[in-house]
């Protein structure tokens, strides 16, 4: 299998595991899991959450895509700074006016099913991994990030631990499968002769 299909089918995967959990949670209130996740981080510093948050957040994130594009320009990989760039912003896109409203999970009068923090975050993270050489260091510190994260979205009650864990497959599903697409080669033209 060539890498292309490969992520294909990884991006598949992905998209079809966040739809299974929200399909399974979204008619439901929290469940044993969300309430075992809230139960580990209630009672931390809320200075402490809002700083594990913070990577989540768009001031911190938009700059943080700016930069990868850029240098993607700079060494002249285009295809890489279209990631960059669309990977995040499709995945929000349509988690936003496609998924959130389709499984229709509300906490505090929001929708929160596939979490727009996370999806954020890890389109932005996935785009990283995919990018960079060293992948496993990107990969650790992605993970690292993504728990500091849901630590933080968790204990500010902004989100369930299944709305994390929806965003974090959705996200990674729309970055790979962009990068598949991006991935194609294009047919040399024929010569007339």
């Amino acid at each position: 299998m060539n890498a292309r299909r490969a992520l294909a089918l990884f991006a598949a995967l992905c998209v079809l595991v966040a739809v299974a959990v929200g399909l399974l949670v979204s008619p439901n209130p929290p469940g044993a899991l969300d309430n075992w996740a809230y139960g580990r981080v209630d009672g931390l510093s809320t200075g402490l959450l809002n700083a594990l948050v913070l990577p989540t957040e768009p001031y911190v994130l938009i700059p943080a895509i700016a930069v990868i594009a850029g240098i993607c320009l700079y060494l002249h990989r285009r295809r890489d700074a279209v990631l960059a760039v669309a990977g995040p912003v499709l995945a929000v896109a349509l988690n936003t006016w496609a998924l959130k409203p389709v499984f229709d999970r509300w906490k505090g009068g929001t929708l929160v099913y596939p979490s727009g923090h996370t999806v954020s975050l890890v389109a932005v993270l996935v785009v990283v991994v995919l990018l960079v050489r060293l992948r496993m260091a990107a990969t650790l510190v992605s993970v690292v990030l993504l728990g500091c994260g849901a630590v933080g979205m968790i204990g500010l009650g902004y989100h369930y631990l299944t709305d994390i864990a929806g965003g974090a497959c959705f996200a990674t599903g729309v970055v790979t499968a962009l990068r598949a697409a991006l991935s194609l080669r294009r047919e040399p033209a024929q010569s007339s002769g």
